[in-house]
């Protein structure tokens, strides 16, 4: 046999003698250390179960509390001890209980065997590792850790906040470059010969055992120092989550594992009698490792645990204002004022783009979703209380439940004031208003003057803050705004470039544009709001003699 095996276990005994019966039958000599924190009774009928297997052996216990020295002491020791008592061992495999051979031992073996010289650890500089976690990069090597990162939390981080407040610093003994890297390798014999004989070993010891988790700088340092041949990769595949914890491979991993075509994988949940059932299974072609698939799913995987999909708010992940991974999930387009000068806007729009268009979704008192229905996609029923407790949920639940095709909904002055920053910031959102549009319906009021002109004022003072948030630099939507005047004088022009910003321009083809509301009345109350002191935007560019000719000329093309 071309390697033998130390296995470190602290648990999951079960699986641990499992894997241990595993790399035996392929005729891998074994050498097994246990947490000496691990009860007496248990390492014992631990023990007893292996008892008689074939090259299968217990190296000295040392206590393995997580980030601290005592693994990699366990480590050297178990090392020393295998290789003392299988002179003939080219490489040593340092493996956990949680882990689980994927493919035969014989083909690592014949891996190995065709890469005799190479150490397989992976190793980079701290200016490299982006994946450390907790802010201890360079750190670790620099500061001392006198007290453990889990049992004594409280003061590991008053330690380093001293440190770092005083200035101190440990140096860095010289002749070696400080590395990390994953915990799981495969070094050949002569290199761990080097490391362990090294004249300056017991120095090199001395300054580890105050480094940050040395069992993941300790071999991958030394080994730069000693290696003939190094690939900076670890043939284990392990994954880690962004809190820096293990990924657990589980039943419905198996398809990925297999095309990984990775020799051994931790870490295998203790459940996952499907796997352990499965595993070491054949390799096509007795191929080279290829995790980079499992790494991409589980780089995506990871970026949608952090980010979310676009607009998908839950429970689970809501995440913080303008932290948002899209804020919604589609584009969609708001039209304000556009009901008020074109009253068959909604039906004409729907025609000449397929698009889902609601009424008014924002109206006091109602909801106009597309056909007037009791509930939008999504089972989102049409019920003001519940869109009013918190209109941002309705908007982005309802683009949510219909992502796939397109909406429009349809407004008016202050129904969306509290959702306007919100759509604004949004590079999915088509904004389109036309500025004034509602003194059309006004001026077909019958209601008293004085309640008219009260709503007018509140209606100009809703548009007047809108229009100004729109044109903030901050805003990310497209928008476009069209004077009333504009959009009376030219409304097919108007509407082809409302289609052509909500980006319908491939629409099969554009209907006739939608007739104007009639306008008659609307000279008159402009006249009587300003003569009243409510001086309108309306009045610059809509004076009396200018729309009487506008209204004129609308009702002309439509005879």
């Amino acid at each position: 046999m071309t390697f033998g095996v130390v296995m470190l276990c602290h648990e999951g005994f079960d699986r641990a003698a499992q894997v241990a019966r595993i790399w035996a039958a392929g005729g891998c000599p074994v050498m097994i250390h246990v947490d000496a924190r691990v009860p007496k009774a248990v390492f014992e009928g631990f023990r007893k179960g292996l008892a008689g297997l074939p090259g299968v052996d217990f190296s000295p216990r040392f206590a393995c509390e997580w980030g601290t020295w005592g693994i990699v002491a366990a480590t050297l020791a178990a090392v020393q001890r295998l290789m003392a008592a299988h002179p003939g061992l080219g490489h040593v495999y340092l493996a956990s209980g949680a882990c689980l051979p994927l493919r035969p031992v014989a083909e690592l073996s014949d891996y190995l065997a065709r890469n005799p010289q190479t150490d397989f650890i992976e190793s980079v500089t701290t200016a490299d590792a982006g994946w450390t976690v907790a802010g201890l990069n360079a750190e670790r090597f620099t500061l001392w850790f006198p007290f453990a990162f889990r049992r004594r939390r409280w003061l590991f981080d008053r330690a380093v906040a001293w440190q770092r407040a005083l200035g101190l610093a440990r140096r860095v003994p010289e002749g070696i470059d400080p590395h990390l890297g994953s915990q799981w390798w495969c070094l050949t014999r002569a290199t761990l010969t080097a490391i362990l004989s090294d004249p300056r070993r017991t120095q090199f010891e001395r300054y580890f055992r105050h480094v940050w988790i040395p069992d993941e700088s300790y071999f991958q340092t030394l080994a730069r120092r000693h290696a003939r041949r190094l690939e900076s990769r670890s043939l284990t595949l392990s994954k880690f989550d962004f809190n820096g914890r293990p990924h657990l491979f589980h039943d419905d991993h198996e398809t990925l594992l297999r095309q990984s075509r990775c020799f051994v994988a931790r870490k295998i949940w203790r459940g996952a009698n499907g796997l352990y059932s499965a595993f070491p299974a054949p390799s096509p072609g007795n191929g080279v490792p290829e995790p980079d698939r499992i790494h991409r799913l589980f780089a995506r995987a990871e970026a949608e645990r952090l980010r979310g999909r676009p607009g998908l708010y839950n429970q689970a992940r809501f995440p913080r204002k303008d932290a948002e991974n899209g804020k919604t999930a589609a584009p969609f387009a708001v039209m304000q004022g556009f009901d008020a000068l074109f009253p068959d806007i909604e039906s004409w729009l729907a025609r000449a783009t397929g698009m889902i268009v609601h009424g008014r979704l924002f109206r006091p008192g109602r909801v106009d979703f597309a056909g007037r229905g009791p509930e939008a996609p999504g089972a989102l029923p049409a019920a003001p209380a519940l869109r009013d407790y918190d209109p941002r949920a309705f908007l982005t639940n309802l683009i949510w439940a219909a992502r796939s095709d397109r909406q429009a909904f349809l407004t008016a002055p202050g129904e969306t004031a509290g959702l306007t920053w919100f759509m604004a910031t949004d590079p999915n959102a088509r904004i389109l208003a036309i500025r004034g549009a509602w003194i059309v319906p006004l001026a077909r009021s019958a209601r008293p003057f004085e309640e008219v002109r009260r709503r007018a004022v509140a209606l100009q003072r809703a548009e007047a803050g809108q229009l100004e948030i729109l044109a903030s630099p901050h805003v990310k939507a497209r928008v476009e705004v069209f004077a009333l005047a504009e959009a009376i004088a030219d409304p097919a022009e108007v509407l082809g470039r409302a289609l052509d910003v909500i980006g319908a321009a491939t629409a099969p083809t554009r209907a006739p544009p939608p007739g104007l509301a009639a306008l008659e009345a609307v000279p008159d109350l402009v006249k009587r709001l300003h003569d009243s002191g409510l001086r309108t935007q309306l009045q610059e560019d809509l004076l009396r003699s200018r729309i009487a000719a506008l209204v004129a000329s609308s009702r002309r093309q439509a005879g």
